[in-house]
């Protein structure tokens, strides 16, 4: 039962049953890793053997991770992010930790074992964070981006604690586990230095050789050997830190840096970004197979307690922070809930502190299940947070009141983004009267300053439409971002005032037949136009004779929305349709062919 195959299916399996069930549920991938781990380890079902040895290899992942958000971050983009990664991140760090080494002194325990707790629990989950903010689409918001320096300045912090930590051992450790890395018998200076250097010499060679190392490989044209040779820079800076005893992961994010100006990047980030999703789902499932339920049953108040703790303590810090660096509530609630956890660089912390008798055995053992649960409550905290704290925030911000409409113009235009916009300009320069309606604040307060005169309104709104002058107008143009609305609009126009003319912006296909349904007089999809010219443009620049290419766009087209306005009668019949649209493209290529040969031009 403890063959490696064994393992691997159980793994894969465990994976594929226990993650799209989380997904579903909308716990997320990670909340799925950590349960399959959970199942298939020695506290549930036992089918898989020593966690610690299979977190070692899994810890790989995060190796991974921090080498690809290195490469993203060019050392120009750094420097502008100097003030939040610094400022934001740096406090956080240390305020963190100052707050948990004052806790652990006034609850008795010495200050070199506090401080050395309170530094690895100042650190979050990196790979946890950035998957949940990728999974929910909020990397990019205020919340996202503060997230994301905070966590970035925390990964850089694991180099100053791996220094300190040796400082702090009071005895001198024996066996052989204190000497993991080379230099962990010199002083505590001259480990620093020899990091230093090694570091240096880790960012002197990924500037200056790498280039010429991946340029003789990619001559060979043989993309599994660049491949290869990805791996193999990830593999070769993760043993050249741990002889040296730095974090190995650190050591990647310090090479990702480093490379991300080369030419060679997005091929680096193609070639390892398979790997590093497999081997994180591999950690988050070791880290749930760690979990030693027998020491929660033991004890379970103090240390659910102790979660409660971290996560509080941390959640304050990171609240109040965000607050004074200008997030609103909403987001800097949702930016403490995200980072209030452990993380897994605390995991090697706790060992390393061990290992120098700066932690006794139990205590590493205690702590480490106290970060285990941290990572595996955040999910569920977010999940929390998105259904109940979100809309009571949204409810108590300030409401945009439509505003008064003062005019009534024979045509109504219900959408102001990229669709909308070209339509209200053509029409504006040839002196036809607009009512312009868009729901989106911002993009009005941006039409105002342009010289546009638009109103904020929802054109979904029947008091809205009557207030714009529906009942009178001629003709109304929907050119909405969503789908849907679009056809509220529509389906509440043709009901209230029928004597409107309807042009509507389509999305597709399928929305087209909506809008047809609906009752439209015509439709535009959207990208069509924009597609068919831009293959024009391709075939000219391939050598075709403009004239002759222009001619079979037209025909290409008119065959097109014919057909389309055809296969309407199907498309509640998937395979009519479908046998539908292989006739119609054969016709089509016949038509086109025919061109070619010159049999004909009809």
């Amino acid at each position: 039962m403890e063959n490696g195959l064994f393992n691997v299916f159980v793994f894969l399996a465990a994976a594929c049953l226990v993650v799209p069930l989380a997904s579903r549920f909308k716990l997320g991938s990670v909340l799925g890793y950590l349960a399959a781990g959970i199942v298939i380890g020695p506290f549930g079902l036992g089918l898989t053997g020593d966690a610690e040895e299979i977190m070692h290899f899994a810890e790989f992942g995060v190796v991974m991770m921090l080498f690809l958000i290195g490469l993203e971050l060019e050392p120009a983009l750094l420097w502008h992010l100097r003030k939040s990664i610094v400022g934001l991140g740096g406090l956080q760090v240390v305020l963190t930790s100052l707050a948990f080494t004052l806790i652990g002194v006034a609850l008795g325990y010495s200050w070199q074992m506090s401080l050395a707790t309170g530094m690895a629990l100042s650190l979050s989950s990196t790979a946890l964070v950035l998957q949940m903010l990728q999974e929910t689409s909020l990397m990019n918001t205020p919340m996202g981006e503060t997230s994301f320096s905070v966590l970035l300045f925390q990964d850089i912090a694991v180099i100053p604690i791996l220094i300190i930590i040796p400082l702090l051992a009071t005895q001198v450790g024996q066996g052989p586990e204190i000497h993991a890395s080379l230099i962990a018998a010199l002083p505590g200076w001259a480990q620093a230095l020899i990091v230093t250097c090694v570091i240096a010499a880790v960012i002197v060679a990924g500037r200056y050789l790498s280039y010429y190392l991946f340029r003789a490989v990619a001559r060979t044209k043989l993309r599994e050997v660049f491949t290869a040779l990805s791996l193999a820079v990830v593999v070769g800076i993760t043993l050249l830190m741990q002889l040296v005893g730095v974090s190995p992961a650190m050591g990647a994010f310090i090479a990702g840096v480093v490379l991300a100006n080369s030419e060679y990047r997005h091929t680096l980030q193609t070639d390892i970004e398979p790997f590093k999703g497999l081997l994180l789902g591999l950690f988050f499932i070791s880290v749930g197979m760690g979990m030693d339920f027998h020491l929660f049953a033991e004890s379970p108040l103090p240390l659910l307690l102790m979660v409660a703790a971290l996560i509080t303590v941390k959640g304050l810090i990171l609240f109040t922070l965000g607050k004074f660096f200008g997030l609103d509530m909403r987001h800097s609630s949702g930016f403490a809930f995200a980072l209030a956890q452990g993380g897994e660089f605390a995991f090697v912390l706790f060992q390393f502190a061990g290992t120098l008798h700066i932690l006794p055995q139990t205590q590493e053992k205690c702590l480490t299940l106290v970060v285990a649960t941290s990572i595996a409550v955040t999910p569920l905290l977010m999940a929390l947070y998105n259904q109940l704290i979100v809309p009571k925030f949204l409810s108590v911000l300030p409401e945009h009141t439509f505003d008064r409409i003062e005019e009534e113009n024979p045509i109504i235009l219900a959408g102001f983004g990229r669709f909308g916009q070209v339509i209200g300009r053509f029409l504006n320069v040839q002196g036809v009267k607009t009512t312009v309606l868009e729901k989106n604040p911002d993009q009005v307060e941006l039409l105002r300053k342009f010289g546009f005169k638009g109103y904020f309104g929802d054109a979904s709104r029947l008091d809205l439409l009557r207030s714009a002058g529906a009942h009178q107008a001629r003709l109304l143009i929907v050119a909405v971002d969503d789908p849907e609305t679009c056809l509220e609009i529509v389906r509440l126009a043709k009901a209230e005032f029928p004597h409107l003319q309807i042009f509507a912006r389509a999305h597709n296909r399928r929305h087209a037949y909506e809008l047809t349904k609906a009752g439209v007089d015509y439709y535009q999809r959207e990208i069509f136009n924009s597609s068919l010219e831009m293959a024009q443009k391709i075939l000219v620049s391939l050598g075709k004779s403009e004239s002759d290419t222009q001619a079979k766009a037209i025909k290409f087209k008119a065959h097109d929305e014919a057909t389309l306005k055809a296969s309407f009668e199907f498309f509640d019949d998937e395979p009519a349709l479908v046998s539908f649209t292989r006739t119609q493209r054969a016709e089509l290529e016949r038509i086109l062919q025919n061109d070619i040969s010159g049999d004909g031009d009809s």
